[in-house]
């Protein structure tokens, strides 16, 4: 399949379509999925000098890193005092020194690697109402315990010349945060990975894994035999590994993007250019493009059902947040899927002793899988200490199982949503 018709997809930069796999071939380490966390363990294992091969289904960046909201939002779906609490002290401590490393890798691999991506500096956290805003204060404090000094509490009149709307009360900028064109993002790090002798196949969807040393992956017309094996494949695993399935659920989100502004106009909205996403339980979040356009996204689809009419459903939230903008065209709408977990934290581990995976990070997605190529890649250069800190928490299937876990899951949203309308 074809990248989905969206914003990203029609501004992407020029790039040359990788081959199918057809014939069988050997490499040190096989990674399945190419979006952000196949690429980015693709990357530093190439970097380090192993022999890599990446297979995707579809092309790079078909899934959520091809189609998400852009933004480089720092720690994780469950903040760390949440982490203290349930899974103690040191484990807090460990995953703590690591939740800001994500969006550093990102700068990184921009600068060394000349990607072309429209990055740009600053994300703020919008709070809707008081109680919101005293929650963003104990954030600030939290963060500010591991090492993250470059935050700023905002009052009302604050966030105001940020965003030129009546909604919020107040807010949280922070200026390790920032927005990019995601899938050009994920072209450029492709990119990389070529020219240092990694080897990309798209449309090679994995039929079948045999585990074993070597690991085996099976595609239509091909297979790859690996002394290690990464499942990346997240949201679009599908049933591939049932026991991962089991663990997680794939939620649709949606995101409309309008006709290009005026200079003017961009600049009255976002006068700093930083993005933003609400506070609620069920967040909206939105920014602008490098040619001016807002982007506006919201709404969980639970069971990675499409929506029928993905405007009829975001723009009344766009038109709330600006009002000003009554009339305004949209030019692209699409719905993409991200993968939940019942903890909202990432869930890495092994299947086998030479087959790993990562998934499950819950709408953190484009720093934490950043920062789990890292991970893995430190694992088979013999330091695992850091990514067993994340292997170590417990991995729990939904409610019910996989029959159940849309129904349950969205009586949850229902309740979220509730919450967010009365501000408790």
């Amino acid at each position: 399949m074809e990248h989905v018709n969206s914003y990203y997809a029609a501004s992407a930069n020029r790039h040359v379509p990788y081959s199918q796999l057809t014939e069988a071939i050997s490499c040190d380490v096989c990674v399945v999925g190419g979006g952000y966390t196949g690429l980015s363990t693709a990357l530093f294992l190439t970097e380090a000098g192993f022999d890599v091969v990446l297979l995707e289904a579809n092309r790079i960046g078909f899934g959520a890193s091809g189609r998400n909201g852009g933004q480089l939002v720092n720690s994780y779906s469950r903040d760390i005092d949440v982490i203290e609490s349930r899974y103690g002290h040191d484990t807090a401590s460990m995953l703590g020194s690591m939740m800001f490393e994500g969006g550093d890798i990102i700068r990184s691999r921009i600068e060394q690697y000349q990607i072309d991506c429209d990055y740009k500096p600053g994300g703020i956290f919008a709070a809707l109402n008081q109680r919101q805003l005293k929650e963003l204060q104990h954030q600030k404090a939290n963060w500010e315990r591991y090492g993250h000094n470059r935050l700023e509490l905002l009052d009302k009149a604050g966030v105001r010349a940020e965003v030129e709307t009546q909604v919020y009360e107040g807010g949280l900028l922070d200026h390790w945060g920032g927005h990019i064109h995601p899938l050009n993002l994920a072209l450029g790090e492709a990119e990389a990975i070529r020219k240092l002798g990694g080897r990309l196949f798209e449309q090679s969807a994995v039929t079948r894994i045999e585990y074993g040393d070597p690991a085996v992956a099976h595609t239509a017309q091909g297979r790859v035999q690996a002394k290690f094996m990464v499942l990346a494949g997240n949201a679009y695993l599908g049933n591939l590994e049932p026991k991962l399935a089991a663990k997680a659920m794939p939620c649709g989100t949606q995101i409309v993007v309008t006709e290009p502004l005026s200079e003017a106009q961009a600049a009255s909205l976002l006068p700093n250019n930083h993005c933003v996403e609400d506070c609620n339980y069920l967040l909206d979040y939105f920014r602008l493009t490098g040619d001016n356009r807002l982007l506006y996204g919201g709404g969980v689809v639970y069971g990675a059902r499409d929506p029928d009419d993905i405007e009829r459903l975001v723009l009344p939230k766009l038109l709330h947040t600006f009002p000003q903008l009554k009339g305004i065209n949209i030019d692209y709408r699409w719905s993409g899927n991200f993968l939940l977990t019942l903890s909202r934290l990432p869930q890495f581990g092994r299947l086998e002793p030479n087959v790993y995976y990562m998934q499950g990070y819950s709408g953190h997605g484009v720093t934490c899988t950043h920062l789990a190529g890292k991970l893995l890649a430190e694992v088979l250069k013999g330091q695992a200490e850091r990514f067993d800190a994340f292997a170590s928490l417990p991995h729990l299937p939904f409610f019910g199982g996989r029959r159940f876990q849309v129904p349950f899951t969205a009586m949850g949203a229902a309740y979220y949503r509730l919450r967010d309308k009365l501000g408790v």
